[in-house]
């Protein structure tokens, strides 16, 4: 492939390892783990993987190692730094014995299923280090969940002779590669299975997993599109921007990128459903901002909203579980109607509170509530435009006022939707080391004959070589939910702590940022330069591990 000037400088960076991975390493065990929470039915569904230590790498003493052949999957969306974890996997089986070959699952696992892989060479891969994207074997949604589909995935590793599996995904394909290791150990199948830790959502991490790879490269990539916005909004003094950011189940992305921006109003998913607020409750909130303002002759400003938020309003979170049962039980007698039919036939089965919130909603979000759904049956939160749902209403709300001689202002919104501009983006320096540490570290799960585990690092706040590489057994994140009617063992998701300092951190200033204009405008990701400017984490981990913002 042709290379622009910048991948081609860039293909001269090279990570940093942490030095407990840089030669010989050995292994340090701590304590047996139990799972956050359903211990006894966790323990009882994974009788050969749970239990086992928190493992730590440090300076070991040179062994010889048998060859190994591994297997790589990506799973699920794309994030900065996938590349360079198969990178550090191939760099480390190839140090550990030369003769060692990597292979990768292409589209995802679904690749596994179906038999269809690629032989990672070094002349292959050398094309993709510090690259974004998942474009060197692809990435797929397919789930293993299924008995037939773990033999089927058996058949191909057995005629491989592949003795390890990389798995690279987010909360469910990790717990996926957990119920496939459980799997293979139970059936005695001479195969490991190790996870790394992947969203740009953020929404993966506890006290083991302290970032989720993608999370620092794609909010530096949203907080420079946001800078230039507010830096547009300050020019011009006559739009209010609305800025919808990925987060489906938590608002990491938002508040991070409310952190380095400084926006007049970031809403917190996770506030809006501890406080009970209402779609009406979240407008007339932005119209007194605007309003307020607006009086003081700024009719300009920035509003971030995380992708998840309808879900969160507790009012619409109940009208949506009713919608669900209702689709389920009834969809069949309504999914062919006229739209007008489809309307009257909800309305006249929904309860009386839920109905009172579904006709507070426009004709297009009502319908995508109600009918539109993805192939796993959740509402598909990425194509409502929140953002321009909320503007409406704030528009509706202040003509209103304006009738009453309550607003005497203008509003005029602008709507963006920043998700895709981040996910393949080129990886941050903190994210091609911590990428390669993890690829590392999966290959040193391996080469000491684990499975089950997630491959972590830790003390991400130090410089890169001062970091802590391990594993952690993926049945220590684990706890009981209810998934398409059936309990099922999850990574239980980390939502935004509104006990944090991150949160706090917020919560001391929006009241400032709502009224003042104190837009901070970050610029583009630097991949070289001052450490102070291209090497510096997310303030999100900064402030969680005891740093300053």
């Amino acid at each position: 492939m042709e290379k622009s000037v910048f991948q081609q400088v860039r293909d001269a960076f090279t990570p940093v390892l942490p030095v407990g991975l840089r030669t010989a390493v050995g292994i340090k065990e701590g304590e047996a783990t139990t799972s956050v929470a359903d211990q006894e039915v966790i323990k009882k569904m994974f009788p050969n993987t749970y239990g086992m230590p928190v493992v730590e790498f440090v300076e070991g003493e040179e062994r010889g190692t048998d060859p190994i052949n591994v297997g790589v999957i990506l799973s699920g969306g794309q994030a900065p730094g996938g590349h360079n974890v198969i990178t550090g996997l191939f760099d480390t089986i190839k140090k550990i014995n030369p003769h060692s070959r990597l292979f990768g699952f292409l589209l995802g696992p679904g690749g596994l299923v179906d038999h269809k892989y690629i032989e990672i060479t070094e002349t292959y891969i050398n094309d993709f280090r510090n690259t974004g994207g998942f474009d060197m074997i692809g990435s797929g949604r397919t789930k293993l969940e299924k008995e037939d589909q773990f033999e089927k995935g058996y058949e191909i590793l057995k005629y491989l002779n592949i003795k390890a599996l990389v798995i690279i995904g987010g909360d469910d394909s990790n717990t996926n590669a957990c119920v496939l290791a459980e799997y293979y150990k139970m059936k005695n199948y001479p195969v490991q299975v190790i996870g790394c830790p992947k969203t740009i959502d953020g929404d993966l991490k506890c006290e083991q997993i302290e970032a989720s790879f993608g999370f620092d490269t794609a909010t530096k990539v949203y907080s420079e599109l946001i800078g230039n916005i507010e830096r547009d909004c300050n020019s011009s003094r006559k739009y209010w921007h609305f800025v919808k950011l990925m987060g489906r189940s938590a608002s990491h992305i938002a508040l991070e990128c409310a952190l380095q921006c400084h926006p007049n109003l970031c809403l917190i998913s996770e506030e809006v459903e501890a406080k009970d607020l209402s779609l009406n409750d979240i407008v007339e909130d932005i119209c007194r901002m605007v309003k307020y303002r607006s009086d003081r002759g700024m009719n300009y400003g920035v509003v971030l909203i995380p992708e998840g938020l309808i879900e969160f309003i507790p009012a619409i979170g109940r009208l949506i579980d009713e919608l669900n049962d209702l689709l389920a039980l009834h969809g069949k007698d309504y999914k062919d109607l006229s739209p007008m039919e489809q309307k009257q036939y909800i309305l006249e089965h929904l309860s009386e509170e839920n109905l009172k919130t579904f006709e507070t909603l426009p004709d297009d979000v009502a319908r995508q509530l109600s009918l539109d759904r993805d192939p796993h049956g959740n509402v598909q939160v990425s194509l409502i435009e929140t953002e321009r749902l909320l503007s409406r209403m704030v528009d509706a709300k202040l003509q209103a006022w304006k009738k009453e001689g309550k607003f005497n202002g203008s509003f005029n919104s602008i709507h963006h939707f920043f998700g895709y501009e981040g996910r393949c983006a080129a990886p941050s320096n903190f994210d091609a080391n911590y990428c390669y540490a993890l690829g590392a570290s999966a290959a040193h799960l391996i080469a000491n004959g684990k499975t089950g585990y997630m491959a972590v690092v830790r003390n991400t706040t130090a410089k890169p070589a001062d970091w802590k590489a391990g594993g952690v057994p993926i049945t220590s994140l684990f706890n009981v939910e209810r998934r398409n009617g059936k309990m099922k063992p999850v990574i239980r998701k980390a939502l935004v702590d509104l006990n944090g300092r991150p949160f706090k951190e917020l919560v001391e200033h929006r009241d400032e940022w709502s009224k003042e204009t104190s837009f901070v405008y970050p610029g583009p990701v630097q991949y070289w330069g001052p450490s102070e400017l291209c090497d510096r984490t997310t303030k999100t981990l900064a402030l969680e591990r005891g740093g300053k913002a």
